[in-house]
């Protein structure tokens, strides 16, 4: 192994250990962790449909934590929720009528 494929090596732990570890992002990390471009970040930020900081009002920067739980907002139902909430439903139903 070459030194230059370490440091490739080295390089993509880092950055994969730094998710872990740092609270918050710049743009150029978060769309690597949301795996997105950079360009739709930042379409999501100006539509105001994902959380940022601009604290210089140019800037923006990312809580991991409101990242994963934005990621987290929209969760959809499995096939088997879905039957299992349609059949508590189903029989609430019939048991007023």
């Amino acid at each position: 192994m070459s030194q230059e494929d370490l440091k490739q090596i080295t390089d993509l732990v880092t950055a994969r250990t730094l998710f872990a570890t740092k609270e918050v992002l710049t743009s150029e990390e978060t769309a690597l962790y949301l795996g997105i471009s950079k360009s739709y970040l930042y379409k999501l930020t100006m539509r105001r449909e994902i959380p940022h900081y601009k604290p210089m009002g140019k800037m923006c920067y990312f809580n991991r934590r409101e990242v994963e739980a934005w990621l987290q907002s929209n969760r959809v139902a499995s096939d088997t929720e879905l039957t299992s909430q349609a059949a508590a439903y189903c029989s609430e139903r019939g048991g007023a009528a």
